[in-house]
């Protein structure tokens, strides 16, 4: 049986002294015990994030890492080897900000994507559709095409040690979300795309939404039956508002 998940981007933002105070509460809440629960600090904050959450059944990833597995001559980024040392468990992959804004190509995130699992990682692969996309009705043929670059290169067996997390763009920081209905829509294509490959791995691969979601709305949205937890954004930087997204889940 799939366990929720719970996961806090906490994107670009962070003080030394914020990331203290966040991370004393989030070590403070009384969490469910079904959940898995993890959060992504900016780089800079990952070791401070791990030492303060230590023993606290809180898992630490990175919101991003390097195309190639091990330490090497690529000025700036970060080996997703050097994060599992420091014991990160996760990292993002897709993000609509690395693919919209930095402008990240399916082969780069493919790179990532397999770096990531060789050094131990789970990749989170986020995939989702613009606004224009989406009024256009093609959804389904974007994120099933953001999915297949991945099964295409490395097969449907690259799944059973990875999470999925669906957001559509236009619901990304801008207080929109998808209908739980909506959500639950794509979220059952995605597992029906895995499952023309592999049933078992469907069945067991964590699908997380992602867009908005807040202790108000977390509840409706993780009682789909497709939809796992969820990957959330500006809501995971109050410790009581996460606290009260993960108790929804464990719901």
């Amino acid at each position: 049986m799939r366990r929720p998940m719970v996961a806090g981007n906490w994107k670009m933002h962070g003080t030394r002294a914020s990331v203290v105070e966040l991370t004393q509460g989030l070590g403070d809440l009384p969490l469910p015990s079904g959940v898995v629960v993890a959060v992504f600090p900016p780089t800079l904050f990952i070791n401070q994030v791990i030492d303060g959450l230590e023993g606290k059944g809180i898992s630490v990833g990175a919101q991003n890492s390097a195309v190639q597995p091990e330490q090497g001559a690529l000025t700036g980024e970060v080996a997703p080897s050097q994060l599992a040392e420091v014991g990160c468990k996760y990292v993002l992959v897709g993000h609509s900000e690395r693919r919209q804004v930095i402008g990240e190509s399916d082969e780069v995130l493919n790179q990532k994507f397999a770096a990531a699992q060789q050094s131990g990682l789970t990749p989170v692969l986020c995939i989702g559709e613009t606004l224009a996309e989406r009024e256009a009705g093609e959804t389904l043929e974007v994120v099933g095409r953001q999915l297949s670059s991945v099964i295409d290169v490395f097969g449907i067996k690259a799944f059973a040690n990875a999470v999925i997390a669906y957001e559509p763009v236009w619901a990304i920081g801008t207080g929109l979300t998808a209908s739980p209905q909506q959500a639950q829509d794509v979220h059952a294509a995605i597992r029906k795309q895995l499952a023309a490959k592999d049933a078992e791995v469907a069945e067991s691969v964590q699908l997380l939404y992602g867009g908005s979601v807040k202790a108000a709305n977390a509840a409706e949205l993780f009682g789909m039956p497709d939809i796992d937890g969820g990957l959330i954004g500006g809501a995971s930087l109050n410790a009581d508002e996460f606290g009260a997204i993960c108790r929804a889940a464990g719901n």
